[in-house]
Formats: structure tokens, sequence, C-alpha cells
């Protein structure tokens, strides 16, 4: 069984900085605590760079981790001669996913996410898109639309029928336009959005075969009332957008990840020739370009509890599982803090050029660049340890951005060793598939016996990847 998990942000100090708050989070110092990924084997780092771009986005990252091809930045699901925005140029350069290659293979097959399921990464699983924007048709520009391009959610719910589960946010994208939101009745930016006046949801209802049990659900009470023996498809759309962080989720309505991570795994591990999931902490990646790091540190802890649940539920003598960013932040911490210091805290001096006093988290640019009085705001005249404290950068944007460092990639399980060293980021869904027997190399893969059925070893074997969201 492949796997995998994805974050975002800076690799190693994503790592120390998500265990030291996940330590103080247990009245530790912090600077022991080991994440569960930590615990994991195997280590290597993955060079993240898009086939245009030094610093790259979440879309063609997503299409080198999943689909084994590098890309430009922007696009999903196509290779590098596909031009973003240009829908022209997508025809005859689509290329598959690791979750296409294990479906084809007899595999269960899983999507998690915390922020929109047709966001950039999960939609890099099964949609082909010049544009990681094309939410919907309502996002597309006319030229796209005439030209036949369709939009990420309507190939959520056309390219590969048979997704078993799908969780996550974007609910508004699967409804007509202005559909009253079944959660958010008076919110207009809650309202359905698409032109074409397809009902997705009705659509991926309609696709299931009869005998077989289907259930859309919008809450966690839903959710968790699912008697999973009895679930064959599920889709779970949590919120109109994104999933919310998990410092604000409201714990009646939204699932955390790790309580979709259990519910994904049991329903996907029914099928006895093992399953693939792509499980994303994506809103890691959300904290950081709102500089909001106390945001994107606790989603990050979460990511690391769902890692540790999957753990519980998986073996690693049959189960693979990859845990990676897609790219890393500008985000940094240091001051030479004392142990115990809190990871939200001030550094223990003072500027020697301005003196005044700083947090040991700043970040490189972004939107907590703040002046006052024509000097660098005083950080203790302000709450830092406030859940939406925007850390101080040195360059002012309105929106942080991504980091050119390489990230690193933690792996457990059947041919986890071929993870180590520096690679390019294409590489990693190509040894899954190797682990796993499945997609275009099977030259080393056992015969099936003379009865018919699979052979022992790495054909049955589960996938399990999880993207952070670069935040590690």
């Amino acid at each position: 069984m492949p796997w995998s998990f994805r974050s975002s942000t800076p690799t190693w100090l994503r790592m120390s900085s998500c265990s030291w708050e996940m330590g103080q989070l247990h009245h530790n110092p912090g600077e022991e605590t080991r994440l569960e990924m930590d615990k994991f084997p195997f280590v290597a780092l993955s060079k993240t760079y898009n086939t245009n771009a030094q610093v790259p986005d979440s879309a063609g990252t997503a299409t080198a981790y999943l689909c084994g091809v590098k890309a430009n930045e922007g696009t999903v699901g196509v290779s590098a001669a596909t031009e973003r925005s240009r829908c022209n140029t997508t025809q005859g350069n689509e290329v598959t996913s690791i979750l296409r290659w294990a479906k084809d293979a007899g595999k269960s097959v899983g999507i998690v996410t915390t922020t929109r399921v047709n966001h950039a990464t999960p939609s890099a699983a099964y949609a082909h898109s010049a544009d990681r924007d094309w939410y919907s048709d309502n996002e597309m520009p006319p030229e796209a639309l005439s030209q036949g391009c369709k939009d990420i959610a309507y190939q959520l719910m056309h390219n590969i029928r048979d997704i078993e589960v799908i969780m996550g946010g974007g609910r508004k994208y699967m409804y007509p336009k202005n559909k009253t939101d079944v959660e958010y009745e008076t919110d207009e930016k809650a309202r359905g959005t698409r032109l074409d006046g397809l009902d997705l949801v009705d659509i991926w209802k309609s696709f299931k075969p009869r005998h077989k049990h289907s259930h859309f659900v919008w809450n966690r009470t839903e959710l968790l009332a699912l008697d999973l023996y009895n679930v064959d498809y599920l889709l779970g759309l949590f919120e109109p957008g994104d999933m919310q962080y998990e410092l604000n989720r409201n714990n009646v309505t939204d699932p955390s990840l790790s309580e979709m991570v259990t519910v994904a795994i049991q329903i996907l591990q029914k099928n006895p020739r093992g399953f693939f999931l792509l499980v994303e902490g994506g809103r890691i990646d959300h904290g950081h370009h709102e500089g909001k790091a106390k945001q994107a540190l606790h989603e990050a802890v979460e990511m690391d509890q769902a890692i540790g649940q999957a753990g519980i539920m998986t073996s690693s003598e049959d189960t693979l599982t990859v845990v990676t960013a897609d790219h890393s932040h500008v985000f940094t911490f240091g001051g030479y803090t004392p142990r115990g210091n809190s990871i939200f805290g001030l550094a223990p001096m003072l500027s020697d050029t301005d003196k005044k006093p700083f947090t040991a988290i700043l970040y490189g640019n972004g939107p907590g660049y703040k002046v006052v009085g024509g000097e660098r705001e005083n950080v203790s005249m302000v709450d830092y340890a406030h859940n939406n404290y925007q850390a101080q950068s040195a360059v002012p944007l309105r929106h942080e951005t991504h980091g050119g460092e390489d990230v690193a990639v933690f792996s457990k399980g059947p041919m986890a060793h071929l993870l180590h060293g520096v690679h390019e980021q294409n590489y990693i869904p190509h040894v899954m598939a190797y682990a796993a027997c499945i997609g275009a190399n099977l030259d080393h893969c056992a015969p099936a016996s003379s009865a018919g059925s699979l052979a022992a070893g790495p054909l049955l074997l589960p996938l399990a990847l999880f993207p952070l969201s670069v935040l590690f």
C-alpha cells in the first residue's frame, strides 16, 4: 500500500519548530520532542524547483511528486509543454498520477486534504489543467471554455469516477451559481459558483454502482455516525472553501485531519489488493502565507498526529509511508533563545541596532512588516502570542512567499531505503510505484501464481503519501 503525506515549510526548520511546539503543548521544554515523522528510518532531500521557476508553486510541485514529471508553475497534471492559462497547450500533454496507477492496478484510492479538494495539491492526482486556479468554470476565462477545457471540480467528478474517498473543503465549487450553502445560509461568498448549472454532488452519486454504498456528508457529526463497514464510496465536503484552521475548527461541523485519515484508512483497507491514500496538511502553507506562524505550526502538529494515527492503523511490513513537503517558506527562528523558551516568545536580547525586542520566529518577507513612527514596531507592545499574530518580516508583502530550499522526505516500509540522499522531486512517485508494482515499470514484480491470484509481497503493498504544505 503506497501512501503519502504532504506539508509546507522549510523542511529542517519546520521539523524543529514543530517538534518544539508539540513538546511545549505537553508542558515540556520542547527541544527533545520527537515528531512521528522523526521516527521514520529513512530521510532524503527533494529538489523542488519547477521547470520555469527557481522558487516553486504547489501546482508544479504536486505534479512532480504525484505524476513523476516536473512541470511549469501554476499547472497541474500536465507536462512542461503546457503553458499556464493557455488551454490550447493542454491536449496531448496530460500526465497521469500515482493515484491513477494505483486505481488501474485494482487498489482503492483516496484523497484527504484540509484545503479545497480542487486545490493545487489534490488536483494533480486526478486533473489536467493549464491553470491551478480554474476551480470551477466561474474562474475560467471565456477563451478556455470555448476551447473545451474543463474546470478542476468537474474533472474531479469525471476523470476518475471511482475514487473511493474524497474529503476536504470546496463545497461551493460543486453547485450552481448562487445556490445557498447548507451551512452558511446567509453568506453570499459561500454560495455555489458553477455557471454550467451542474450539481456535481448529484453527478458523483449517479456514477456509483447501485449495489455499492455511497455517502455524501458535509459535517463531522454525519461523518462519525457512518457505519464504515457499509461505506464503499465517501465524499465529504466540510466547508465552502478551505477548511478552518485547526485552532479555529468547530468540532461539531468540521472533522480534524486525524479523524478524516482514520475514516479514510478504515474504508480503503477493506480492499485486499491494497490502497493509495494522499493526505495533505495544506493549511500549513496558508498560515505561512498570512504570516501567522502559530496557525501554521498548529496545523503541522495536527498533521503529525494524523501521521501517527496512520502508523497505528497500518504496518511498515506491508505499507510504504512517505512524508514530504511540496516546497519551503521564508520562515525562520533564531536569536540565541534559551532552552524552554516559548517558540512564539521573544529572543533574550534587544536588537543592537534599533534597541528593540524581536521574536524568535521571523519571516524573510510577508504581511508582518510594520513601521511605527518611522521605526520598526516594538513587539513588546503587542500580543505576539496571539493565534493570528503576524510575525515580523524583512520585506513588506501582502502574502509571504515560498522558499527555494530542498525539503525533507521521510519514509518507512518496503523499499523505503530508495528514498535517501538528494533527489529531484519527481523521483518520489516512481519509488512508490516501484515498491507497489504499479505503473509502467513492472519488470521486477513477482508473477501471478498459477491459480491467478496475486503473489505475496510488493503486489499487495498499500501506499500512503503525506504531503505537508511546507512545514515538517
